[in-house]
């Protein structure tokens, strides 16, 4: 019985109504808006944004609906992000990336789940994917060791999810290396408060350390079987189709809706400091045509990159209802489209700043922040859009190509 409703409830989404994770961020967005300078002098997001990420359920849009979540629509999920970020770059950060890990916990045994979300249906869990930690095997699971950086809104989670290599796999006669991700409750592991950066500060994404704990087989998932699209084990008691979905792309898109909202709510505000700014030759900045021409072409890049969005998530879930994954050249392609949308907007904030004269370099510039938000934005290295483009190429060429990350 329990096959028969997973492929029945693939036909559709148990969701919420469309745009009502949107509605939800856009009513908050004043809230978010006057506390952005507090959370880059505290280094973490503060308590008055993270209250109404709970209180809205925004960051639970996601999670499965038998543990109270929205199982919403990536989509939803993506625009809530895009509308919190353009009212502060790394509010919206957070909630991008904590957002979508109630999608991937969604995907582990139920047993993991029971003890996730069984106390708490509101627990959440930061991450750090980068295998730079240590994990070996041991009986009934793995010791993990070392130290993980970036874990995004730490300070607010009770659990984490960390990358590590314990070994390699065969794909198709290679030993490759395997990644998995282990979850650890917060007693298995400190925060070490070393954020101190020159974007994203509101982000509070300070490293994680852990000390021989040990993580459980149930608390543990492979990659590769997210790559391969192989049945797991949250499947049977999480049938909706959004838990059919690719990770590399769901991940990805979350941070490219960040992208874009903060690159929208840079340029509402240039637009809205040019309008009085006075140019150089005596002339108002609203009215020079070069001004007028970037503020366009800005808006356009950032549209553009939302229209993609929309249609490779209607792409993606027209594919899980089908029961049919994309295949990987596609979802090569869809990466692609994510981190160059990224990329585009950045591009385009890049010209509006040099634009907005010398006094843009002045700590305190409202603009200072939005743009160094964007900048460390574009570091995460799953924004870069070479690796993605390349495999995309290499399958456009008929190339055998063995990527983790599609």
């Amino acid at each position: 019985m329990a096959t028969v409703a997973a492929q029945s409830n693939l036909t559709g989404d148990r969701s919420a109504t469309w745009g009502e994770f949107t509605a939800r961020a856009a009513a908050i967005a004043p809230v978010i808006r006057e506390h952005a300078d507090e959370g880059a002098q505290l280094r973490r997001l503060p308590d008055a944004s993270w209250r109404e990420f709970v209180r809205t359920g925004l960051y639970r849009a996601m999670q499965p609906a038998r543990w109270g979540g929205g199982e919403a629509h990536p989509r939803e999920l993506y625009h809530a992000v895009r509308e919190v970020a353009r009212a502060d770059g790394s509010a919206g950060w957070v909630l991008g990336v904590l957002g979508v890990h109630p999608w991937q916990a969604a995907l582990f045994p139920r047993e993991f789940q029971e003890e996730f979300w069984g106390a708490d249906p509101a627990a959440i869990n930061s991450s750090s994917y980068a295998a730079t930690g240590k994990a070996e095997k041991s009986p009934g699971g793995y010791r993990l060791s070392g130290r993980w950086s970036f874990s995004t809104g730490c300070d607010h989670c009770q659990w984490v999810v960390l990358g590590a290599v314990p070994g390699t796999v065969s794909i198709n006669g290679r030993d490759l290396p395997e990644l998995r991700s282990f979850m650890l409750p917060r007693k298995d592991y400190r925060i070490d408060d070393n954020w101190f950066v020159a974007g994203m500060a509101g982000t509070g994404s300070k490293d994680i350390v852990v000390d021989g704990a040990f993580v459980p087989e149930h608390r543990t998932q492979s990659h590769w079987d997210y790559t391969f699209n192989r049945p797991l084990p949250g499947w049977e008691l999480n049938p909706g189709a959004i838990y059919r979905l690719p990770f590399a792309v769901v991940f990805n898109y979350t941070l490219t809706a960040a992208v874009l909202g903060a690159a929208q709510g840079f340029l509402d505000q240039w637009i809205d400091i040019s309008r009085t700014r006075r140019a150089g030759y005596g002339g108002a900045v609203k009215d020079d045509p070069l001004s007028q021409h970037l503020a366009a072409e800005a808006r356009y890049t950032i549209d553009a990159g939302i229209a993609l969005l929309d249609a490779d998530c209607a792409e993606l879930m027209d594919a899980a209802r089908r029961g049919d994954p994309l295949p990987l050249a596609d979802r090569a392609r869809i990466r692609h489209h994510a981190c160059r949308s990224a990329q585009s907007a950045m591009m385009a904030v890049d010209r509006l700043f040099a634009a907005s004269s010398g006094r843009a370099i002045f700590i305190g510039h409202p603009l200072q922040r939005r743009y160094f938000d964007l900048k460390g934005m574009l570091g995460h290295a799953y924004l870069n859009p070479d690796p993605p483009a390349l495999s995309f190429g290499a399958f456009a060429f008929g190339n055998e190509v063995r990527d983790m990350m599609l």
